[in-house]
């Protein structure tokens, strides 16, 4: 899944792992954290850290990359690298990379 932290404003530090969901869909559990969904009710955020309160879009991984709104690196995680780039990407040439640029969705306009 793609995990991009809002806390600072639109653009934030975003990882690219491997989330559980909880029975009900409602939390999402990655790294020792535990997200709960906003339900529609934040911008440009769909879920928060229960304990901090901070803001986070979390969403599947796009096959063209482009996840992120605005340009900015990503962080894939070791144990999520290989599918990323070979089943999700298509691109097994680049399993070895373990950051990546991305103009995002809206290039330079900020």
């Amino acid at each position: 899944m793609y995990i991009e932290a809002k806390g600072g404003g639109l653009s934030g530090p975003a990882r690219i792992g491997r989330v559980v969901y909880s029975k009900s869909g409602k939390s999402v559990y990655y790294r020792g954290r535990v997200f709960e969904t906003l339900k529609g009710r934040g911008y440009k955020a769909n879920y928060f850290d229960c304990k901090s309160g901070e803001h986070y879009w979390i969403s599947g991984c796009k096959k063209k990359g482009g996840d992120r709104l605005y340009p900015g690196f990503i962080e894939i995680d070791d144990d999520a690298r290989e599918e990323y780039w070979t089943v999700i990407r298509c691109l097994p040439g680049m399993k070895h990379t373990k950051r990546i640029r991305c103009t995002g969705k809206h290039g330079g306009r900020r």
